[in-house]
């Protein structure tokens, strides 16, 4: 006959020990990749003029030529009008 006057414990007996889970495994969540920054040339503009308004220093100019070598053949001859890519 059982005691019903007391709570039975829960049987442990059959845990193993070891890691098992029943929850499906979700991808992180990666932030998508920001928009790249231009810049539109205008009259007066130099390379190291834009790269002074963007990181504080005219000598980061280079940044700016490679990531836009594509489009810019000579870093001396930029034309007004052209969208150029800032990087980060």
């Amino acid at each position: 006959m059982v005691d019903e006057s007391k709570p039975t414990e829960p049987d442990f007996s059959a845990v193993t020990s070891g890691s098992s889970s029943t929850a499906e495994e979700v991808p992180p969540v990666v932030p998508p990749a920001p928009e790249p920054r231009t810049y539109t040339v205008v009259p007066g503009d130099t390379l190291s003029k834009i790269a002074k308004h963007y990181y504080g220093q005219a000598n980061e100019w280079s940044k700016i030529f490679e990531a836009n070598k594509e489009t810019i053949k000579n870093p001396d001859m930029i034309k007004v009008g052209q969208v150029l890519t800032i990087p980060e």
